[in-house]
């Protein structure tokens, strides 16, 4: 999990809906190279936005580590409406968050992983009777990083010719935002965090530390 350490704007939770909304929320993930562009324009457009958190994070599956960043976004409506097409232009899955969620959800969780992932996590919530609501999805139509772990034995030009096809590996990333109960938070906790998905609690982005 993620530092609490950042200060946000409490009067944007006020706003219930997005066509009335000044500023919003964004949560971007895909490739670092894609990320890097985005945080570079975000910088760049910084009385506009603000880069309010970022994480590099691994999932290893098997002898495959998958790699992807996840960015955070807060700020002016326009600027963020570019930056989210900059980055499904190159590929990245982005949400944006209007105040309304805020302000008429409770309990919201950001879930970001593989799609199959997503998906094994939903059924296993199912199962286990978690009481949640699904908001919004996005997912990747780009390349994300993958590293291949081959056991030592293996012959070097072999493990040269397999890794890369592993590298070019087109997964699929998916970007969930839900509302829990109270009673349930913990239970969806534990199930994200077995199915390996990288999971935030927004609630914390509207706190002052």
């Amino acid at each position: 999990m993620i530092e609490n350490k950042i200060k946000t704007l409490r009067k944007a939770a006020k706003v219930s809906t997005m066509q009335d909304a000044d500023k919003l929320w964004c949560v971007i993930a895909g490739s670092e190279e894609m990320i890097n562009n985005v945080s570079y324009e975000a910088i760049l457009n910084k009385d506009r936005v603000k880069i309010l958190c970022r994480e590099h994070i691994k999932a290893k599956e098997s002898f495959v580590t998958q790699k992807f960043d996840f960015l955070m976004l807060y700020g002016d409506e326009n600027k963020i409406r570019d930056l989210s097409m900059m980055s499904k232009e190159q590929g990245g899955a982005y949400l944006k968050i209007a105040p309304y969620y805020t302000k008429n959800e409770s309990n919201l969780l950001l879930l970001v992983g593989m799609d199959n992932h997503i998906k094994k996590f939903m059924g296993d919530g199912e199962k286990s009777h978690l009481d949640f609501k699904f908001l919004l999805e996005d997912k990747t139509t780009g390349f994300i990083e993958t590293d291949v772990s081959l056991t030592s034995k293996m012959p070097s030009l072999i493990k040269k010719t397999i890794d890369p096809l592993f590298k070019l590996a087109d997964v699929e990333l998916s970007t969930v935002l839900i509302s829990s109960n109270e009673n349930d938070l913990r239970g969806i906790k534990d199930q994200a965090r077995k199915n390996k998905l990288f999971i935030i609690e927004f609630e914390k982005f509207l706190k002052e530390d």
